[in-house]
């Protein structure tokens, strides 16, 4: 199940590039015979942190601290596009990410984060561009604010911006489930409401039991 998301304060990275795809964020054959959770987290940004000859990439922004100690990435335009892949979302949980902040996402990517427990955030450019200048403006010192209660991100100098998401989503990331814990939330009414249509039209289920013996 994904871990509770509340309050966050924590250090962010920027990583401002565009279309930066989930080939970027972990590369196919780190998956392939190896897409067991909990091991995938040394992999994130492989082909940008580390050098050819496996060494760490003294550039990359995840490989200098403070930001090795990044929970929360500000991004450009449509991070995460490209091919539907869970395991770019499991190797960057893996590796502390907790939040994502952008002016847009891949689709997939993002229904995807919610799933595994990472809150990604969609706000104007305008905001993220902000938010980047401050962190770098702090070489990463100065930590960004998240409240998913109030729907917030406060900036490292204060600056309070508000976002929105989905209420069933919110509530997912609050109490820790994912669709599968929030659908049985609503078990009862869906007895229910089975039970009422069984006895509304029953010839349908009738049909279903007999193409379900013929099966």
């Amino acid at each position: 199940m994904p871990k509770p998301f509340t309050k966050l304060n924590a250090v962010a990275a920027p990583i401002m590039r565009s279309n930066i795809d989930t080939d970027v964020v972990i590369r196919i054959e780190r998956l392939v015979g190896n897409s067991v959770r909990g091991t995938l987290g040394k992999w994130a940004f492989g082909s940008l942190r580390y050098l050819p000859d496996g060494s760490e990439n003294p550039e990359f922004i995840l490989n200098r601290e403070p930001y090795r100690q990044a929970e929360i990435l500000v991004t450009g335009p449509n991070f995460g596009c490209g091919s539907s892949r869970e395991g770019a979302v499991w190797s960057l949980q893996e590796m502390g990410i907790r939040a994502i902040i952008g002016s847009g996402f891949g689709d997939i990517f993002f229904a995807n984060c919610f799933q595994n427990g990472i809150l990604p955030i969609i706000v104007d450019k305008e905001i993220v561009d902000g938010l980047a200048a401050e962190v770098e403006h702090t070489q990463g010192a100065g930590r960004i604010g998240i409240d998913l209660e109030a729907q917030t991100i406060t900036s490292p100098s204060g600056k309070q911006h508000r976002f929105e998401i989905d209420l069933r989503r919110r509530a997912g990331l609050l109490e820790g489930l994912d669709e599968v814990a929030l659908t049985l939330q609503r078990d009862d009414e869906i007895r229910a409401f089975q039970a009422a249509d069984r006895a509304a039209r029953p010839w349908i289920h009738l049909a279903r039991k007999s193409a379900g013996k013929s099966a």
